[in-house]
Protein backbone atom coordinates (compact mmCIF):
# COMPACT_ATOMS: atom_id res chain seq x y z
CA UNK A 1 0.00 0.00 0.00
CA UNK A 2 1.05 3.41 -0.87
CA UNK A 3 0.42 5.97 2.31
CA UNK A 4 -1.09 8.76 1.89
CA UNK A 5 1.54 11.54 1.41
CA UNK A 6 2.78 14.26 3.65
CA UNK A 7 3.21 17.76 3.29
CA UNK A 8 6.69 19.24 4.34
CA UNK A 9 9.43 21.80 3.16
CA UNK A 10 13.02 22.55 2.96
CA UNK A 11 15.35 25.64 3.40
CA UNK A 12 16.91 26.67 -0.09
CA UNK A 13 18.37 29.64 -1.16
CA UNK A 14 16.88 31.24 1.96
CA UNK A 15 12.98 30.12 1.37
CA UNK A 16 11.32 27.23 2.58
CA UNK A 17 9.87 25.09 -0.37
CA UNK A 18 7.42 22.57 -0.11
CA UNK A 19 7.96 18.84 -0.84
CA UNK A 20 5.26 16.33 -0.94
CA UNK A 21 6.56 12.61 -0.20
CA UNK A 22 4.86 9.20 0.23
CA UNK A 23 6.15 5.96 1.82
CA UNK A 24 5.04 2.34 0.67
CA UNK A 25 4.12 0.24 3.82
CA UNK A 26 5.72 -2.45 1.71
CA UNK A 27 8.24 -2.52 -1.19
CA UNK A 28 6.22 -1.80 -4.65
CA UNK A 29 6.96 -2.38 -8.08
CA UNK A 30 7.14 0.97 -9.71
CA UNK A 31 6.90 2.15 -13.73
CA UNK A 32 7.60 5.71 -14.44
CA UNK A 33 9.41 8.86 -16.52
CA UNK A 34 10.80 10.38 -13.08
CA UNK A 35 14.50 11.72 -13.43
CA UNK A 36 15.35 9.62 -9.87
CA UNK A 37 14.08 6.20 -10.27
CA UNK A 38 12.39 6.04 -13.77
CA UNK A 39 12.57 3.27 -15.42
CA UNK A 40 10.86 -0.27 -13.81
CA UNK A 41 12.08 -1.51 -10.32
CA UNK A 42 11.08 -2.00 -6.38
CA UNK A 43 10.82 1.39 -4.72
CA UNK A 44 9.74 2.19 -1.27
CA UNK A 45 9.07 5.80 -1.20
CA UNK A 46 7.93 9.07 -3.95
CA UNK A 47 9.06 12.60 -3.42
CA UNK A 48 7.13 15.24 -5.58
CA UNK A 49 9.64 18.60 -5.29
CA UNK A 50 8.77 22.17 -6.12
CA UNK A 51 11.52 23.98 -7.34
CA UNK A 52 11.43 27.34 -8.62
CA UNK A 53 11.23 28.36 -12.19
CA UNK A 54 14.94 29.33 -12.76
CA UNK A 55 15.55 26.34 -11.66
CA UNK A 56 18.62 25.43 -13.58
CA UNK A 57 20.66 22.01 -11.92
CA UNK A 58 21.93 19.97 -14.57
CA UNK A 59 22.10 16.70 -11.92
CA UNK A 60 18.23 16.68 -10.89
CA UNK A 61 18.85 13.40 -9.70
CA UNK A 62 21.29 14.15 -7.23
CA UNK A 63 19.43 16.83 -6.00
CA UNK A 64 16.21 14.42 -5.31
CA UNK A 65 18.28 12.04 -3.65
CA UNK A 66 19.47 14.97 -1.07
CA UNK A 67 16.29 15.84 -0.25
CA UNK A 68 15.11 12.44 -0.28
CA UNK A 69 18.53 11.72 2.30
CA UNK A 70 16.84 14.78 4.31
CA UNK A 71 13.56 13.12 4.76
CA UNK A 72 15.04 9.80 6.13
CA UNK A 73 13.59 8.18 3.13
CA UNK A 74 15.93 5.27 2.42
CA UNK A 75 16.46 2.52 -0.52
CA UNK A 76 15.27 2.93 -3.35
CA UNK A 77 12.36 5.55 -4.80
CA UNK A 78 10.77 7.42 -7.40
CA UNK A 79 11.58 11.08 -7.42
CA UNK A 80 9.93 13.91 -9.52
CA UNK A 81 10.14 17.71 -9.91
CA UNK A 82 7.83 20.64 -10.58
CA UNK A 83 7.35 24.44 -10.79
CA UNK A 84 4.02 23.89 -9.13
CA UNK A 85 3.27 24.11 -4.99
CA UNK A 86 2.83 20.59 -3.98
CA UNK A 87 0.45 21.75 -1.20
CA UNK A 88 -1.96 21.96 -4.01
CA UNK A 89 -2.20 18.19 -5.37
CA UNK A 90 -4.91 16.88 -6.41
CA UNK A 91 -6.67 13.33 -5.02
CA UNK A 92 -9.08 11.20 -6.80
CA UNK A 93 -9.66 7.34 -6.37
CA UNK A 94 -11.64 4.73 -8.89
CA UNK A 95 -12.14 1.25 -8.22
CA UNK A 96 -9.08 1.38 -5.57
CA UNK A 97 -6.53 2.97 -7.92
CA UNK A 98 -5.61 5.93 -6.27
CA UNK A 99 -4.12 8.95 -8.33
CA UNK A 100 -2.42 12.04 -7.36
CA UNK A 101 -1.80 14.81 -9.15
CA UNK A 102 -0.06 18.12 -9.18
CA UNK A 103 -0.95 20.07 -12.60
CA UNK A 104 0.86 23.07 -14.19
CA UNK A 105 -0.45 24.44 -17.97
CA UNK A 106 1.75 26.77 -18.65
CA UNK A 107 3.86 25.75 -21.47
CA UNK A 108 1.22 23.26 -23.18
CA UNK A 109 2.43 21.69 -26.32
CA UNK A 110 1.46 19.05 -28.77
CA UNK A 111 3.55 15.96 -28.32
CA UNK A 112 4.54 15.75 -31.97
CA UNK A 113 5.18 19.68 -32.69
CA UNK A 114 7.77 21.07 -34.69
CA UNK A 115 11.06 21.38 -32.39
CA UNK A 116 11.64 24.72 -30.87
CA UNK A 117 14.65 25.91 -28.79
CA UNK A 118 14.39 24.78 -25.10
CA UNK A 119 13.82 26.73 -22.36
CA UNK A 120 15.34 26.93 -18.90
CA UNK A 121 11.99 26.51 -17.25
CA UNK A 122 10.84 23.46 -19.43
CA UNK A 123 13.50 21.53 -17.24
CA UNK A 124 11.19 21.29 -14.43
CA UNK A 125 7.89 19.05 -15.06
CA UNK A 126 4.64 20.76 -14.58
CA UNK A 127 2.14 17.91 -14.61
CA UNK A 128 3.47 15.07 -12.38
CA UNK A 129 1.27 12.29 -11.69
CA UNK A 130 1.20 9.49 -9.44
CA UNK A 131 -0.98 6.53 -9.48
CA UNK A 132 -1.44 3.21 -7.32
CA UNK A 133 -2.53 0.39 -8.60
CA UNK A 134 -4.01 -2.06 -5.51
CA UNK A 135 -2.94 -4.90 -7.42
CA UNK A 136 0.12 -6.78 -8.86
CA UNK A 137 0.61 -5.88 -13.02
CA UNK A 138 2.38 -7.74 -15.30
CA UNK A 139 5.56 -5.74 -17.01
CA UNK A 140 3.36 -5.30 -20.00
CA UNK A 141 0.21 -4.10 -17.93
CA UNK A 142 2.65 -1.58 -16.44
CA UNK A 143 3.60 0.00 -19.72
CA UNK A 144 0.20 0.05 -20.73
CA UNK A 145 -1.08 1.43 -17.54
CA UNK A 146 1.85 4.37 -18.01
CA UNK A 147 0.13 4.89 -22.03
CA UNK A 148 -3.38 4.60 -20.28
CA UNK A 149 -2.39 7.46 -17.92
CA UNK A 150 -1.01 9.57 -20.63
CA UNK A 151 -4.00 9.33 -22.73
CA UNK A 152 -5.94 10.14 -20.00
CA UNK A 153 -3.96 13.49 -19.17
CA UNK A 154 -4.09 14.35 -22.63
CA UNK A 155 -7.95 13.90 -22.92
CA UNK A 156 -8.36 16.22 -20.01
CA UNK A 157 -6.16 18.98 -21.32
CA UNK A 158 -8.49 19.09 -24.68
CA UNK A 159 -11.37 18.92 -22.79
CA UNK A 160 -10.08 22.43 -20.47
CA UNK A 161 -9.83 23.50 -23.85
CA UNK A 162 -5.98 23.51 -24.37
CA UNK A 163 -5.17 22.81 -27.64
CA UNK A 164 -2.22 20.64 -26.56
CA UNK A 165 -1.34 16.62 -25.06
CA UNK A 166 0.54 17.79 -22.18
CA UNK A 167 3.81 20.17 -21.33
CA UNK A 168 7.33 19.76 -22.51
CA UNK A 169 8.16 17.92 -19.29
CA UNK A 170 5.40 15.94 -17.51
CA UNK A 171 6.32 12.87 -15.99
CA UNK A 172 3.78 9.61 -14.57
CA UNK A 173 4.99 6.91 -12.23
CA UNK A 174 2.86 4.18 -11.83
CA UNK A 175 2.70 1.95 -8.68
CA UNK A 176 1.62 -1.23 -8.11
CA UNK A 177 2.54 -3.98 -4.97
CA UNK A 178 5.32 -6.51 -5.74
CA UNK A 179 4.03 -9.62 -5.19
CA UNK A 180 0.72 -11.52 -6.04
CA UNK A 181 -0.65 -13.25 -9.60
CA UNK A 182 0.13 -10.64 -12.26
CA UNK A 183 -2.94 -8.71 -14.02
CA UNK A 184 -2.07 -8.59 -17.71
CA UNK A 185 -3.71 -5.88 -18.71
CA UNK A 186 -3.01 -1.91 -17.75
CA UNK A 187 -5.03 -1.01 -21.24
CA UNK A 188 -7.83 2.14 -20.61
CA UNK A 189 -11.04 -0.99 -20.89
CA UNK A 190 -8.91 -3.16 -18.65
CA UNK A 191 -10.10 -4.16 -15.18
CA UNK A 192 -7.13 -1.96 -13.78
CA UNK A 193 -6.85 0.38 -16.71
CA UNK A 194 -10.11 2.13 -16.79
CA UNK A 195 -10.63 3.09 -13.42
CA UNK A 196 -6.81 4.81 -13.96
CA UNK A 197 -7.62 6.20 -16.36
CA UNK A 198 -10.82 8.11 -14.75
CA UNK A 199 -8.92 8.84 -11.84
CA UNK A 200 -5.83 10.59 -13.66
CA UNK A 201 -8.65 12.29 -16.09
CA UNK A 202 -10.21 13.44 -12.91
CA UNK A 203 -7.19 14.88 -11.29
CA UNK A 204 -5.56 16.63 -14.09
CA UNK A 205 -8.94 18.18 -15.34
CA UNK A 206 -9.78 19.93 -11.91
CA UNK A 207 -6.00 20.45 -10.98
CA UNK A 208 -5.93 22.47 -14.37
CA UNK A 209 -9.28 24.15 -14.33
CA UNK A 210 -8.03 27.11 -12.60
CA UNK A 211 -5.15 29.58 -12.90
CA UNK A 212 -1.94 27.97 -11.63
CA UNK A 213 1.09 30.60 -10.81
CA UNK A 214 3.94 28.56 -10.58
CA UNK A 215 5.16 28.80 -6.87
CA UNK A 216 8.20 30.69 -7.09
CA UNK A 217 6.84 33.76 -8.96
CA UNK A 218 3.83 33.85 -5.89
CA UNK A 219 6.60 34.08 -3.54
CA UNK A 220 8.44 36.76 -5.54
CA UNK A 221 4.81 38.63 -5.71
Amino acid sequence: MLCEPFLTSRSESGWDIPLLAWRAEAPLLAVGSAPLGGGLGVRRWVLNATVPMSYDRDDPAVHLAELAYGLDLDGPGVGLLTGVDVSEVVRRTDGGVRVWATVGLGTPVWAAAAPEPARPAERVGTVNIVAYVPVRLGDAALVNAVATATEAKAQAIWELGLPATGTPTDAVTVLCPADGDPAPYGGPRSAWGAPLARAVHAAVRSGGAGTVVPWSDRRAG
